[in-house]
């Protein structure tokens, strides 16, 4: 796991070219950063294309950043949420613009009934899942994998070390995974 430091070195390397100091900071976070941004488009093929344009953006403004005792995770991430956002609202312009088009050169998209029912049922299913946690469990997870908080945030807002955040998340994730096997 890399911490803040680890984070701040590897960018402070960027502008000067250390494809190594890349190699380590997109094996670190571009997990994170691709759950931000699959969360904004919910389309992964999308969401791999914009991941790749965040790590371009990251390459070439490295230099811009700077730590201001802000954790560099919440400029990574506001980079990816940045991009995604850009993304999608291309694609609604797109779309917008397409409907002027004849009705027979449109293809529809869009899901029908029984994926729109299975998608709400898994998402029903999932906040239930998530009630069966204690709250300070499922903040915890609902933080890790929906905003990006590493193991140390975590740890230090909650208050509790940081082997007890990581058993915490381990448990929480076997319950949820159990849960939606039901």
């Amino acid at each position: 796991m890399a911490t803040r430091e680890d984070l701040e070195n590897w960018i402070a390397k960027l502008p000067l070219g250390s494809r190594d100091a890349f190699d380590s900071l997109y094996s670190a976070v571009s997990a994170k950063l691709f759950g931000v941004i699959l969360r904004v488009l919910n389309d992964r093929a999308e969401a791999e294309d914009v991941l790749q344009e965040v790590f371009v953006k990251i390459w070439h403004n490295a230099a811009r950043y700077q730590s201001n005792g802000l954790s560099p995770m919440t400029w990574l991430i506001t980079i990816a949420r940045n991009a995604a956002i850009d993304r999608l609202r291309k694609r609604q312009r797109a779309e917008k613009q397409s409907v002027g088009e004849p009705e027979e050169t449109l293809a529809d998209t869009a899901l029908g009934p029984e994926a729109l029912t299975l998608r709400a049922s898994s998402r029903e299913q999932l906040i239930a899942c998530m009630g069966e946690l204690d709250e300070k469990r499922a903040q915890a997870v609902r933080r890790a994998y929906l905003q990006g908080d590493s193991y140390a945030d975590l740890a230090a807002h909650f208050d509790v070390p940081l082997n007890t955040m990581k058993t915490w998340l381990r448990r929480s994730l076997l319950a949820l995974r159990e849960c939606l096997t039901r």
